[in-house]
């Protein structure tokens, strides 16, 4: 896959998935712009990948600041081809009854609003381009209640939501909207849900995590016409014919 000359903005970029893509849509001739609030992390993945990075310390949460990022990216790289919304919290796990509601908001926060506000931020340029690919990562949460995982759940349902209500109002337009569903996947936030000790979830093994390179060359895969069949839905790494189109093997 070649994307040489085109412009992909990436949340949630310092680690796990969102470093994975980077590292691969840049190794495909991409230029990628890192966002993440963690300032120092993304300065040095982008120092790994070279010039075509840019690191812009950025809260998803915060509509002006996600705004920003994307004129900041359209500044350095003149245009603006492909968004993963990516960035995403899974603390803080809790029964609803002993939830925390200042914690509860902010994983709403952070996984619906951030999502709302990548697309919103994103849609006014990439429509006067004619055109562009927002890719949101889900999750299976977003269609099944998992214990403890209200807040995650319902953001992720809505984020599901909006890639489709996107699709309703924009595809004509030539925007390409679709979410991942990667399953498990070895990262950090794997590792919080296995501390919690709630649900099966937290019980898996290590070794039955996928590796962040896997959703990375989906989110490659989605970013051309091959995968237009999935336009408003989801593509799912769990399904095996998918693994397969896409060369992953355990």
């Amino acid at each position: 896959m070649d994307f040489s000359g085109k412009a992909v903005l990436i949340t949630g970029a310092s680690r796990g998935i969102g470093a994975a893509a980077a590292r691969a849509f840049a190794g495909a001739g991409a230029k990628v712009a890192l966002l993440a609030r963690t300032e120092t992390e993304i300065g040095v993945l982008a120092g790994e990948i070279g010039p075509s990075a840019i690191a812009i310390p950025c809260d998803v949460s915060r509509y002006w600041e996600v705004e920003t990022a994307v004129k900041a990216t359209v500044q350095a790289f003149g245009s603006l081809d492909v968004v993963i919304n990516n960035a995403g919290v899974i603390e803080p796990i809790a029964h609803i009854a002993k939830s925390d509601p200042e914690g509860w908001s902010h994983a709403i926060d952070v996984n619906l609003k951030g999502v709302y506000h990548g697309m919103r931020a994103a849609l006014p340029v990439m429509l006067a381009a004619g055109g562009g690919s927002i890719l949101t990562v889900s999750s299976g949460a977003a269609h099944h209640p998992v214990e403890a995982w209200s807040h995650y759940c319902a953001s992720k349902a809505g984020a599901a939501m909006l890639t489709r209500s996107a699709d309703a109002e924009y595809r004509g337009r030539g925007i390409r909207a679709i979410g991942l569903s990667p399953g498990t996947v070895a990262t950090q936030m794997q590792r919080e849900i296995k501390a919690s000790g709630i649900n099966a979830v937290s019980q898996l093994d290590w070794s039955a995590h996928i590796p962040p390179e896997w959703p990375a060359k989906a989110l490659m895969w989605m970013a051309t016409p091959e995968s237009d069949d999935w336009l408003g839905d989801e593509i799912s790494l769990r399904d095996d014919t998918i693994r397969a189109r896409l060369g992953l093997t355990a």
